[in-house]
């Protein structure tokens, strides 16, 4: 009996974000998914509402500088791009069949529950993944660091050296 191949349909996900600025907990997070899936999109989005330090230009050069290891390490395609729509539809216009959302704390699980499932009810096609930063990086916020940041702080343990330069020749002019 001859067995029939079957094509192994491509894995791809989606991983949202404002990155305002790019962490090493986003990093974090990227290089772990990148291992699960066979193409991974970084979606930036725009939210103003969060009073971005960065335009979302320079918020997806920065993504797409700090990730350039992680795909040549996985030998895998990473794309960034910016969006501004319902996250469901940006995933079905990506062809994600997975959204994957980091979880720093127990703080982040409620919000991203809702979230979760807003998204399966809309499109229940699509599978929502949380993966746990690692131990290192679960404090880290892009909020908290742009705070730390302004208040003249060392944020070089949080953010990765090109995005740490950026930062500070933003904030301090």
């Amino acid at each position: 009996m001859v067995e029939k191949i079957v094509p192994h349909k491509q894995r791809i996900g989606l991983y949202p974000g404002t990155f305002d600025p790019v962490t090493n907990g986003h990093l974090d997070v990227i290089g772990r998914a990148a291992r699960l899936l066979d193409k991974l999109v970084v979606g930036v989005a725009i939210n103003t509402g969060k009073g971005p330090l960065f335009s979302l230009e320079e918020r997806v050069d920065l993504v797409k500088m700090e990730i350039a290891p992680i795909a040549s390490r996985n030998g895998m395609i990473i794309e960034v791009l910016p969006f501004e729509s319902l996250l469901v539809d940006f995933a079905r216009k990506v062809g994600a069949s997975m959204i994957v959302r980091g979880l720093r704390a127990v703080s982040d699980y409620d919000y991203e529950v809702q979230m979760a499932g807003m998204n399966y009810r809309m499109a229940p096609d699509i599978e929502t993944v949380f993966l746990m930063a690692s131990e290192t990086h679960q404090f880290i916020a892009s909020r908290l660091v742009k705070e730390v940041a302004k208040l003249g702080g060392d944020i070089a343990s949080f953010v990765p050296p090109t995005t740490l330069q950026r930062v500070l020749q933003r904030i301090r002019g």
